[in-house]
This record gives structure tokens, C-alpha cells and sequence, in this order.
């Protein structure tokens, strides 16, 4: 982080009263939305810290709640500003705040240090004690301890002079900066994630051809059962020993035949439940391409948290979230049947209307669910269940509503429809 920008943007924030909201979206970002819906974004990682604006918002899709996370919305939301500025004209972005209620004023300081791989972002209270901190960092790592509890000690003023240049715009510069970050992170992103479907297709379409031809086994079994018939219809001519030898050759021969027919049967149920989830992979993969900003391409990757227990088998379907609904999509036959049976009544189901397609479940405890969670759930549906771009009609209703008739195949009513364009 160049000084020069912060000391440009120090200028800017000045002209803001108030802290509207302010919460963590990322692992080391915050974001900050000030008085008249004016929002900047924070990253906070270390070596690497840099300040942005965006066109559209961005919302988490993880809920942080750690003690970092409680003071900071706790002390600064709905927060006053009393003063901003940078200590020791140092790259140490300082935000006073007041808060009041009907018993007390209280007053208190978000301080984020720009500083190299100590860069931070402290929670302090009026007498410069530590209340919470987005990193701690204890007296065996450095002579400048992070602990709750303890006195902030004030770094030295620096003994150079930072280069200072003019900003004529900060908004459009912080802007055109989140522009060429997200431009050259969408690139790479749509790379990896592309690379890394592809794996899941070349190994979808490598059981695929492995698969024995359904064809043959059905003629096999057709073999097998004429031989055994053959065998029991010339019987009469034998007696005996060879009679029971024959008898025995018949029986196996229909045993063989029962199998290849059930191997056939198996194997086309394997076959379109592959074929339906390469399906599924080749339209990610046109979804990637055709994404246009990074958070839309992670919204189709949730990140799985570092301290999740890891479990030998993955689910059965894909999951995505957003604002807290997880929204699960079968993407087989077989997916959609585990997502009706193991879906709750208040969860709500939705379908392209009158055509085949996957099924998506959105897990809900309520009545209803909000109007965009409608809107992107009957995308996804209309996304993955289709090979062309349109306006499609998606029908949703409660899981109570729907009644299973055979696998996948259900009734529903009542029910509600929404059009949706891909």
C-alpha cells in the first residue's frame, strides 16, 4: 500500500460523519460503508494490503463471527466520527468513533496499519487498549505484543519521507484498481477452475468408455437363455446321469442369462446418471467462461472452511450459498433422488416446468424464502438443466408440496412460477 494513496484517501473520508455498517467479508477484508451509501473494501493481508471500490456490492458467503468480528460491528456500526487521520503520518489509517446511548458516550478507535507483513487491524478503546485485533501476536513473535487487554505501544515515527503524488479522483482510482486486480484474478481463476473441471470430465468419460457395450450383454443374455431352452427342449432324448449333467449346463446357462440382463440394466442406469453429470461439468464450464467478475465464478466454488472434518465420502449432490440459504442441485438422476427423499417440508423445491431437468433444493425453516433467493435458485436450475441461452419457466413450492411418484418423478401443487433468462 502506497502512502500517497492512503494520504489522498484520508481527505476523502473526512468528508464522512458517520460509519453505516462495517463487518468482515473475506479472511482479511473488511468492508466499510460509511454516511450516504459511500463504501470502501479493506484487504488486510500481509505484504500484500490494498484499498478498493467496487461497482456492484459484495456480501460474504461465510458468516464470520469471532470475537474480532462481534467487537467490530458491536463498537463501530451505527458509529459517529470524530476524527480520521494517519499517526505519524505513518501508512496507519486511524477511525475515533462515538457511540451513544441513553447511558453513555463511548469512544473508541479502529486503527488499520498498512505495514508490511505486520499490517493489522486493531480495535482499540479511548486509553489505547487493545480490545480485539484481526490478528494477535504474542511477546515471543514480537516486542510489539497484539493482546486484548494489553496497552497498544505506538510505533516510531518514520524517519524518511514518503513520495506524495496527487490524486485528482480517489473513488475512480480505487475503483480502476479493484478493475485491473479483478481482471487479471478472472483470468486466472477462470484457468484453474476450467483445469480443474476438466480432471472431473476426462474421468467421467474414462468410466464411460470402460463400460461394457449394453448391446452385447443384452444379446449375451438373449444366448445364454436360448441355450438353456435348447438344452431343457431336447431333455426327453436323455436318461440318466447325462440327463442331470444337462439339467445343471440349463440352469447355469439362465443364471448367466439373468446377469447379463441385470449387468445391461445397471449398466444404463450408470451410463445416464455419467452421461447427466458430464452434462452438468460442460455447462460449468460454459458458466465460467462466460462470468464476468470473480465473485460470480466462487459462488459456484464454496470454500470449504480449513477445520472441516474431513469425511470420506463427498455429498451427493452440488451445494452453493448465499445470504445463509444453501442451495443444493442434483446433477443425476440419482442426486435428485436423495435431494427428495432427504429434504425436509419447509425446504423449498424448484424445477424447470413441463421439461426435464435437475432438481433443486433450497434448505428453509420458514414460510417463505426472500425474492432474490428465488431469483438465483431458479437460475441455477435453468442454468444447469439447459444447452441454450433463453427465457425459461422454473416452478418452486415447498418440499411438503411435492409427492414422489417413482425415483425422480413427482407431482406437485401448489406451486408457484417464475421466468428466468440464461
Amino acid at each position: 500500500m502506497k502512502h500517497y494513496i492512503l494520504h489522498n484517501l484520508i481527505s476523502k473520508l473526512k468528508e464522512y460523519k458517520s460509519i453505516h455498517s462495517i463487518r468482515r467479508i473475506e479472511n482479511n477484508t473488511i468492508k466499510i460503508e460509511f454516511n450516504g451509501r459511500n463504501t470502501y473494501y479493506f484487504n488486510m493481508t500481509k505484504g500484500n494490503s490494498f484499498i478498493y471500490k467496487r461497482d456492484n456490492d459484495s456480501n460474504s458467503r461465510k458468516n464470520f463471527n469471532a470475537p474480532f468480528d462481534i467487537q467490530l460491528q458491536k463498537l463501530f456500526n451505527n458509529s459517529f466520527i470524530e476524527n480520521i487521520e494517519l499517526l505519524n503520518n505513518d501508512k496507519i489509517l486511524s477511525i475515533k468513533v462515538v457511540t451513544k446511548s441513553a447511558y453513555k458516550k463511548q469512544i473508541n478507535f479502529l486503527q488499520l496499519e498498512f505495514t508490511g507483513k505486520h499490517t493489522n487491524i486493531i480495535i482499540l478503546d479511548e486509553n489505547n487498549i487493545i480490545l480485539e485485533a484481526l490478528r494477535h501476536i504474542d511477546e515471543w513473535t514480537s516486542v510489539r505484543v497484539i493482546k486484548v487487554g494489553t496497552k497498544l505501544v505506538e510505533l516510531n515515527k518514520p524517519t524518511f519521507e514518503f513520495e506524495t503524488k496527487v490524486i485528482d479522483d480517489i473513488d475512480e482510482y480505487l475503483l480502476e484498481t479493484f478493475k485491473t486486480l479483478e481482471a487479471k484474478e478472472l483470468n486466472t481463476l477462470k484457468k484453474h477452475k476450467i483445469l480443474q473441471i476438466s480432471k472431473q470430465i476426462d474421468k467421467i468419460e474414462n468410466i464411460l468408455n470402460n463400460l461394457d457395450d449394453i448391446d452385447i450383454l443384452n444379446k449375451k443374455s438373449k444366448e445364454y437363455n436360448e441355450d438353456g431352452l435348447n438344452i431343457l427342449n431336447n431333455l426327453y432324448k436323455l436318461t440318466g446321469y447325462e440327463k442331470d449333467i444337462n439339467i445343471k449346463e440349463s440352469n447355469n446357462l439362465f443364471n448367466k442369462s439373468k446377469k447379463s440382463k441385470q449387468k445391461a440394466q445397471n449398466q444404463h442406469i450408470e451410463q445416464t446418471n455419467l452421461s447427466q453429470k458430464l452434462a452438468f461439468y460442460n455447462r460449468l464450464i460454459i458458466t465460467i467462461q462466460k462470468s464476468t467478475t470473480v465473485d460470480e465464478i466462487e459462488f459456484y466454488f464454496p470454500k470449504k472452511d480449513k477445520n472441516q472434518t474431513k469425511t470420506k465420502k463427498a455429498q451427493p449432490y452440488q451445494s452453493f450459498f448465499i445470504d445463509g440459504y444453501k442451495i443444493m442441485l442434483g446433477r443425476d438422476e440419482r442426486e435428485n433422488i436423495y435431494l427428495l427423499k432427504h429434504s425436509r417440508a419447509s425446504d423449498f423445491w424448484f424445477h424447470l416446468k413441463d421439461r426435464p431437468s435437475s432438481h433443486l433444493i433450497v434448505t428453509n425453516t420458514k414460510k417463505n424464502i426472500p425474492d432474490n433467493i428465488i431469483q438465483k435458485a431458479a437460475s441455477i436450475v435453468a442454468k444447469f438443466s439447459t444447452d441454450s441461452d433463453g427465457n425459461y419457466l422454473v416452478d418452486f413450492t415447498q418440499r411438503r408440496n411435492v409427492k414422489i411418484q417413482s425415483k425422480a418423478n413427482v407431482l406437485y401443487n401448489p406451486y408457484n412460477t417464475i421466468s428466468v433468462k440464461v
